[in-house]
């Protein structure tokens, strides 16, 4: 079987205001933004570049990505099926079962990418060829995993670009690549409750087919008992209760306390932030019936509960940057009240919990939601984290820079958390 093979994001230029001083925006410093960027020279705090956590999800991404490229279904799956059984996550929550599976597709994924943004028509000998590899294993569900989720990633890369494309021939690839993966899926429907990342797939499927939240929630609730500890679940179901029929603000405020109540024992309040956390990134509306307190006592409980530095930077800039008050969005007050306690408890966290700075996350949370059709180089993307995360402290904790000197973030460390230096 020959495959398209990719070797990575290509790289088309980035806008380079995208971003720059949203940190800076209404922070609650009496500086100027020069005086902010001075500050920032002050502040010491070790940078990672590049995370425990992100070579752990690169290394399962690349053996899955390697073991398709050679043909080794048969390991593949067998890695696969070890990952899911042992419920494996990297320490950010990511399941090692869909990272594999992510490797394994991304060949065909991103060079069907690349034909749709380049306004082709992707070459349907690839999905044809991936798909081939179920003939010879005709009842194994990672393959039908990795399959499955390929088709509904292309037919995702159509709809993202659909403003590009003929709207009829758009509808008419979505809805063939949506039924194919249904059909693939379909033998092991049976299994779904029992295998973390099965079930991932039928809960993708669902929300893919237009299926109402009630049935959405049904799909994730079961996944989510099945595998508590990888918070990306309840991310994504949060996502996508926003979109499905019958969703939105209301159904995310009663999953999100129904998460915190069945998974206390594992998150303490925690749920209820995973579930909410990529709805509010997406729509502000989604603010509008939150529990600022609950979420502040879930983010607390989160960072109780996790002992990695990935988290406390997701966390931090969750907090910085995609709840930063915003005078261009027509807002309830209650939302604008909300939205401002959340962006506050980044000073609890840089001041008690952050002690390493992982620039990409901070880079995402400037990007995100809506990342552009194609991302900078890495070495920008990681330098742009850099500088909006040392603004961030700068400007939260001017103050204490003025009075003493320097800073040099010590998180939660018994030295006194944070030390100031005269």
């Amino acid at each position: 079987m020959s495959l398209p093979r990719k070797s990575g994001l290509m790289q088309r230029p980035w806008l380079s205001n995208l971003g720059t001083r949203l940190a800076l925006k209404r922070t609650g410093s009496r500086h100027t933004t020069e005086e902010i960027d001075k500050l920032a020279h002050h502040v010491r705090v070790p940078i990672m570049p590049v995370s425990d956590e992100e070579l752990a999800r690169t290394r399962h991404y690349d053996r899955g990505q390697k073991l398709a490229r050679r043909d080794a279904w048969e390991d593949l799956s067998e890695a696969m099926r070890a990952a899911d059984h042992a419920r494996r996550t990297t320490l950010g929550g990511e399941p090692t079962a869909l990272l594999l599976a992510e490797g394994a597709r991304s060949d065909v994924v991103a060079a069907a990418e690349d034909a749709l943004y380049d306004l082709m028509t992707p070459n349907p000998d690839w999905l044809t060829d991936l798909a081939s590899v179920l003939r010879d294993y005709p009842s194994d569900y990672p393959t039908a995993t990795i399959v499955a989720l390929a088709h509904l990633d292309i037919a995702r890369a159509w709809q993202r670009l659909a403003d590009l494309r003929d709207p009829k021939e758009t509808a008419e690839h979505v809805a063939s690549l949506i039924s194919k993966a249904s059909d693939i899926l379909e033998p092991f429907r049976s299994m779904a409750h029992l295998t973390p990342c099965l079930g991932a797939a039928m809960a993708d499927l669902a929300f893919a087919k237009r299926q109402p939240a009630q049935r959405i929630t049904e799909l994730y609730e079961d996944l989510i008992a099945l595998e508590p500890g990888a918070h990306r679940h309840m991310r994504t179901f949060g996502r996508q209760l926003l979109f499905a029929p019958g969703g939105g603000p209301t159904a995310i405020e009663v999953a999100a306390r129904r998460m915190a109540v069945q998974l206390e024992e594992r998150w303490g309040s925690g749920g209820y932030v995973w579930v909410y956390m990529d709805a509010l990134a997406i729509n502000p509306v989604t603010l509008d019936l939150i529990d600022p307190e609950l979420f502040i006592e879930g983010l607390r409980d989160i960072l109780a509960r996790t002992e990695n530095l990935h988290t406390t930077n997701l966390l931090a800039a969750f907090c910085a940057i995609t709840m930063r008050p915003r005078s261009d969005l027509p807002t309830a007050p209650h939302a604008a009240k909300a939205r401002s306690q959340i962006h506050d408890f980044v000073d609890h966290i840089l001041r008690f919990h952050l002690s390493e700075l992982h620039p990409l996350i901070w880079s995402q949370a400037i990007l995100a939601p809506r990342l552009p059709r194609r991302l900078p180089a890495r070495r920008a993307l990681a330098s742009k984290g850099r500088q909006t995360a040392l603004r961030v402290i700068a400007a939260r904790l001017a103050e204490d820079i003025v009075a003493h000197g320097e800073i040099t973030l010590a998180g939660g460390k018994p030295t006194g958390r944070f030390t100031l230096r005269g």
